[in-house]
């Protein structure tokens, strides 16, 4: 039976640990090369390893993507490595700190907005041209709930979130005649180690975390990855430009 992305070539950033690593071992399960990128060198070269560890084929290059120039290499080094470059999934991003809106540092600001919204600009800055050499591309940006429904306190990071959803609806309208395919998937409460962490030293956010969500449960990395895949397949290869909730019913229903 043919997987659904075999031998496609797929781009995903932030994939050195939760859930960018998520998306790019679903990506490789469904027959994908997949280039993992982050900033760590070490959970980089693990997700490698996980992958190469179930028979699929992964390297892993380091970039900082709020620098234009390392972006650029790093789509060369894919086209480089793989000849080619079908699917991005641009997953990388922060959700700095919670404060009232007025006591907002500004320090704190600029390093979220950076890092959660100009990498996602900068990312498709320099995977598209590549995209429209092959006629062909599909992009996935990851949003979250809350670029669908506001968090109090996270000022920046919603700001961001909301940012990328247009950001997104901008390049699926300016590439869709070129064959390019721009969607957002949004994730709510998922469980990342991070996540996990964080609700052992404090119990009642989970218990947050589960009363917010009407299926009363957190999601998984790989739920997530799964619903990249699927807008990056063939099975949807007449949407683009649309929001997709990932979130348990979270910013729909409550």
């Amino acid at each position: 039976m043919t997987k659904r992305m075999e031998g496609r070539i797929t781009l995903v950033t932030g994939s050195t640990s939760g859930i960018g690593r998520g998306i790019a071992l679903v990506f490789a399960r469904e027959g994908a090369k997949v280039v993992v990128t982050g900033r760590n060198i070490e959970g980089g070269q693990e997700t490698v390893d996980m992958i190469k560890k179930e028979g699929g084929d992964a390297v892993f290059v380091q970039a900082d993507l709020l620098q234009s120039s390392q972006v650029e290499k790093l789509i060369n080094r894919v086209v480089e490595v793989y000849g080619r470059l079908d699917c991005a999934c641009n997953n990388a991003g922060i959700a700095g700190i919670r404060v009232p809106f007025i006591e907002f540092p500004e320090d704190q600001w600029n390093l979220v907005i950076e890092t959660d919204l100009k990498s996602v600009w900068l990312c498709m800055k320099y995977e598209i041209p590549q995209m429209l050499k092959q006629g062909k591309g599909a992009i996935v940006n990851i949003s979250s709930a809350a670029g669908l429904k506001p968090n109090k306190g996270s000022t920046a990071y919603c700001s961001a979130k909301h940012g990328i959803i247009g950001l997104t609806k901008m390049a699926a309208l300016e590439y869709a005649e070129a064959g390019i395919r721009v969607n957002t998937v949004c994730p709510g409460p998922i469980r990342t180690p991070l996540v996990e962490d964080l609700c052992k030293k404090h119990p009642e956010r989970e218990a947050w975390y589960i009363s917010t969500t009407p299926m009363r449960r957190m999601g998984t990395p790989e739920e997530i990855g799964e619903a990249v895949v699927w807008l990056c397949s063939d099975a949807s290869s007449y949407i683009t430009g649309i929001t997709l909730p990932v979130d348990g019913g979270y910013a729909e229903l409550l």
